[in-house]
């Protein structure tokens, strides 16, 4: 028998709501269970999943999961929020507002805890442009062999430039940054190539365009302009792999 913690059966204000022995229960904490068990689901559609250890998935937005140890994150089986869980001896009833129900059965727990996780502060994505230009500022030898930095956002008239560089014989070089390059990152290098050209204390002036992957097309058009263009290995920048970048 699945027996809920004592705070459990307290009623703070939280969206998980959950039934047991005639009593209201509420949890502010996602809930982890082991069990061996049996899922049937009774709706618009039915589903049988057959005994077998599972992790059973209680979050505080309402919802309930079954999971495999495969299938990466994807459940076998779910019921969305909100639901109300109903607890009767070693059955769990998952009912949503169409009255749909995700009944589990349990042979047996193998274990059974709780985890307040507080505020998630949502996601930060990781290798954005500005990351990617910091890092390549940082190491901008990556780009080439001999270059080194000379301003980072260079300014123009028509919005600065990622990286501004010297390549080992001395040359300036416009360096434009992107996760994804495509032919609008050329487009846009190209406007500041014709600028920065005009400079007579910069010029000659060249280009590379830097992503972390380039679509062929955009790889067309910059060969054609005379841009070079650079493959950029986050994880290796980040020192995480020990790969490289690789220069086209």
């Amino acid at each position: 028998m699945i027996v809920p913690p004592p705070e459990l059966r307290r009623p703070p204000a939280a969206s998980c709501r959950g039934h047991r022995g005639g009593h209201v229960y509420y949890g502010r904490a996602v809930r982890l269970v082991i069990a061996r068990c049996s899922v049937d689901y009774v709706g618009r559609l039915t589903a049988h999943l057959p005994s077998a250890p599972r992790l059973l998935l209680l979050k505080a937005d309402g919802s309930v999961s079954v999971h495999a140890d495969d299938r990466a994150y994807k459940p076998l089986n779910w019921m969305s929020p909100p639901c109300t869980v109903r607890e009767s001896d070693n059955t769990w009833t998952a009912t949503n507002k169409a009255g749909e129900q995700l009944v589990i059965t349990i042979e047996e727990v193998l274990h059974d805890s709780r985890h307040e996780l507080g505020v998630d502060p949502g996601l930060v994505k990781d290798g954005v442009e500005a990351h990617l230009q910091e890092l390549l500022a940082a190491s901008p030898a990556a780009l080439g062999s001999g270059f080194t930095l000379v301003r980072r956002e260079y300014p123009t008239a028509i919005g600065p430039v990622d990286l501004l560089c010297r390549d080992a014989g001395r040359r300036t070089v416009a360096v434009e940054i992107k996760r994804r390059g495509e032919i609008d990152g050329v487009e846009q290098l190209t406007r500041y190539l014709d600028l920065l050209n005009r400079d007579p204390l910069l010029a000659p002036v060249r280009g590379i365009f830097a992503a972390q992957e380039i679509k062929p097309q955009a790889r067309v058009l910059a060969e054609d302009r005379g841009i070079g263009c650079v493959t950029v290995d986050y994880d290796a920048l980040r020192g995480v792999d020990t790969g490289g970048l690789t220069l086209f």
